[in-house]
């Protein structure tokens, strides 16, 4: 006989990421790829990383090597609460809770506050993996109205806020657009939210790479009982770690707490501690704006390109920080199809579909320009280029 196994309604309805299927491909060496939102292996920081192993093993090795709590790593924990503390709002440490990625984090949000049918409002786009973390829980998804400054704060209605269980962002230089919302819109949609009772969820993996170095209040700080924060280390440090954090009020961190039980017991108290002894001496706040001018040169030679060979009829923003651009095709344009015809041609990216929620885009498309030298973002661009004139060249003349 046969064994049958039978999978759940749940399992049957996952998809895999867009992003990871590309990068299957990106893994030829000739390829050409601004498809993944992967940090530049330069910002590593490896010489400090083996200090830190060498001394965590050195000076704990036992503890290092045993389980641990689940909430985390209590100094780590006391380190990101205090660092949170300096926008204004005092966040204690018992609100911190240290997750195997920021990932994690998600995947845990949407197990405490999202029933089959839950209304979730997100911006328009949105981030592509929280999309896949709250689809496993099957929500109402509410698509808000979003321009190039972010969620257009005068256009919510009482009506769309109504009845939400959170509303997810990320207001610093977001995935996959690279837009940062403005100090006005922040302050605009906390108070909204306030006044309707919907929790904000702040996802801020990129905050830290402004590339002037400025930085806007968090929502958190502007309100830590209706915020939800999420972190990473995976930008600032290596996303190898898999360590990110989440903020919550106690009865919700008590309640993800108890799921991160259910799912892995503890982040791995080895990372942790090598984390923490890395951040020790100040050296975070040395390590990020060697990022920053990295990120902002690449950033600046990719502007230039899309400037030189992009045609006049395409459009694309001009991101202050963090790691991607977002551009929109002359209607009529299937990116998915340009990125079949861009593969055989050995550049990748990523179409912008995935990353609606609801009423997708097919003529956008996400480029990430951190980890490719400088000659191959040109010559990337120019293929990219040569093939989205010829697309227009095809579309039907207007009527």
């Amino acid at each position: 006989m046969t064994t049958q196994y039978t999978l759940s309604r749940r399992a049957q309805a996952l998809t895999s990421s867009a992003i990871r299927e590309i990068l299957k491909v990106t893994e030829r060496p000739e390829v050409t790829s601004f498809a993944g939102g992967l940090p530049s292996p330069a910002t590593f920081p490896v010489e400090r990383m083996r200090q830190a192993t060498e001394k965590v093993l050195r000076e704990a090795p036992e503890a290092a090597l045993q389980y641990g709590p689940t909430e985390g790593f209590t100094p780590l924990r006391e380190w990101i609460a205090d660092r949170l503390s300096r926008g204004g709002a005092r966040i204690p440490a018992s609100r911190v809770l240290i997750t195997t990625g920021s990932q994690q984090g998600l995947d845990l949000l949407g197990k405490v506050l999202i029933d089959e049918g839950s209304k979730v409002l997100v911006e328009t786009p949105s981030y592509l993996g929280a999309l896949q973390a709250f689809s496993l829980f099957a929500p109402q998804f509410g698509s808000l109205p979003s321009d190039e400054q972010g969620i257009v704060t005068d256009a919510l209605t009482p009506e769309q806020l109504a009845g939400a269980r959170f509303l997810y962002c990320l207001p610093n230089f977001q995935n996959p657009t690279g837009r940062r919302m403005p100090l006005e819109r922040r302050q605009a949609l906390v108070a909204l939210a306030d006044a309707a009772g919907v929790p904000l969820v702040e996802d801020d993996p990129y905050g830290e790479l402004s590339y002037g170095g400025e930085a806007l209040p968090s929502l958190l700080s502007m309100n830590p009982d209706g915020v939800i924060y999420m972190g990473s280390f995976s930008k600032v440090l290596a996303p190898g770690l898999r360590l990110g954090y989440v903020v919550a009020p106690e009865h919700v961190h008590a309640k993800m707490v108890q799921a991160k039980q259910a799912a892995d017991l503890h982040t791995p108290s080895f990372s942790q501690r090598i984390v923490y002894e890395a951040l020790q001496d100040g050296f975070i706040d040395r390590h990020i704006p060697e990022i920053r001018t990295l990120y902002a040169a690449q950033c600046q030679r990719m502007l230039a390109a899309l400037e030189r060979e992009f045609p006049a009829q395409v459009k694309w923003n001009r991101p202050e920080g963090g790691m991607f651009i977002w551009v929109d095709l002359p209607g009529g344009i299937d990116s998915g199809a340009l990125l079949a015809k861009a593969i055989e041609r050995n550049v990748a990216f990523v179409p912008g579909a995935p990353f609606y929620a609801v009423d997708p885009k097919e003529n956008t498309l996400r480029l990430s320009f951190v980890t490719v030298p400088g000659e191959k973002i040109d010559a990337g661009v120019k293929v990219l280029g040569e093939l989205i004139k010829a697309e227009i060249a095809a579309l039907p003349a207007a009527a």
